[in-house]
């Protein structure tokens, strides 16, 4: 468990554009709107707040507008007006590094964002995916937290979980997957299907033959990996039906695990022609198929972004990989449950990030996060 974390201001990074514009400059507020539609700064206050006293086309006007502006609401002054100090844990695996390093970083630096209030954060950690995480939420479970952001794994395992810490007033959030059909208000993950469906369309399209194809999963328990598979085999029966997947490999996210059965499988004569390892723990089945002189050879689409991988995909002898983001899915599921805590809506807030697709063409703007994953992505692309 890492020590309690009371989150600071820090200096806001500045980003420059075309003609030295600052790109990170302060969103639009409510006086910006009110000038922008020449009504009163109350109007607009009533109007984005749902208040009494403004008319439905009024408050259409002031929303759109405020859309259109790129209006936030201050999080920070809701915060000072409710005289609270807010209190989040974060429930996370340590293994894998290079996906939740990130995913922390964004949490970190979302909670910095917010300029003006304090916000208690403290981290807990586990193994890794399905190996003590009920553990780590006993500890955190012995003092309250106004909110929670998690991995469920098991969905069914932490729907007890959820439900007993919901019933005592913490809101829960899942980062990295979904626990649907739970008491949780929200999610914030890559859209786990369309990755699947995409790995599927890559591979195939290199592929016009018979062969068979093979998925390296963690977990399928935990919806995200689950939902791969899914989109994976679907995609693949309507698309090139000449392919023919072979059953899931299950890993549990033990490397040793992965580099076995990935050794077994592929050794074979007529091993798989395609390969898709829909975990970030790659880097055992990548291993295997080196040492059998298969890199190159088998069309191969990895997940996430990591140093050793930075040079397979510039050989050729790795596909492409589906980077799921984690720095900003860090990001916005703090920024989600934080509105959540402040406004105390019941809205189900969901989201399901793009996958990129990282290909040897346009490595080179991702390349970094391989070198400095702790960092705001969007720094490297403005």
């Amino acid at each position: 468990m890492r020590p309690h974390e009371t989150i600071k201001p820090q200096k806001r990074k500045i980003r420059r554009g075309i003609g030295g514009m600052d790109l990170g400059a302060k969103s639009a507020g409510i006086k910006d709107i009110a000038k922008a539609l020449n009504v009163s700064i109350g109007t607009v206050d009533r109007a984005i707040h749902d208040r009494t006293g403004v008319s439905e086309r009024t408050k259409s006007k002031v929303l759109k507008m405020a859309e259109q502006l790129g209006y936030k609401p201050n999080l920070a002054a809701q915060a000072l007006k409710l005289n609270r100090q807010l209190s989040i844990a974060v429930v996370l695996p340590k293994h894998i590094s290079h996906f939740f390093d990130p995913l922390r970083a964004g949490i970190r630096d979302a909670a910095a964002d917010n300029m003006g209030m304090q916000v208690s954060l403290e981290f807990f950690e586990y193994p890794r995916l399905g190996v003590g995480d009920v553990k780590a939420f006993s500890g955190m479970m012995e003092r309250h937290f106004d909110g929670v952001i998690f991995l469920p794994g098991d969905a069914r395992k932490f729907d007890s979980v959820i439900r007993k810490l919901s019933k005592a007033g913490t809101a829960m959030m899942c980062v990295g997957s979904d626990a649907p059909n739970t008491d949780r208000v929200g999610s914030v993950s890559a859209h786990a299907s369309i990755s699947g469906a995409i790995a599927a369309e890559l591979i195939a399209h290199k592929l016009p033959q018979k062969a068979n194809v093979v998925v390296f999963s963690g977990e399928l328990s935990t919806l995200d990996h689950a939902e791969k598979l899914r989109g994976f085999a679907a995609t693949l029966a309507v698309q090139s039906p000449h392919l023919t997947l072979l059953p899931a490999l299950e890993s549990h996210e033990r490397p040793k695990e992965a580099y076995r059965q990935a050794m077994s499988l592929m050794e074979k004569g007529n091993h798989p022609q395609g390969v898709y390892v829909s975990t970030a723990n790659s880097l055992p089945v990548l291993q295997a198929l080196e040492e059998l002189g298969l890199l190159g050879k088998v069309q191969i689409v990895t997940t996430d972004l990591f140093q050793d991988l930075v040079p397979l995909i510039e050989s050729g002898k790795v596909l492409a990989t589906l980077y799921q983001r984690p720095y900003t899915q860090g990001k916005v599921a703090f920024e989600n449950l934080l509105a959540y805590l402040l406004k105390g809506s019941r809205q189900e807030m969901v989201v399901r990030l793009a996958p990129h697709i990282i290909l040897r063409s346009n490595l080179s703007l991702f390349s970094s996060r391989a070198t400095r994953p702790d960092e705001d992505p969007d720094e490297d692309l403005s």
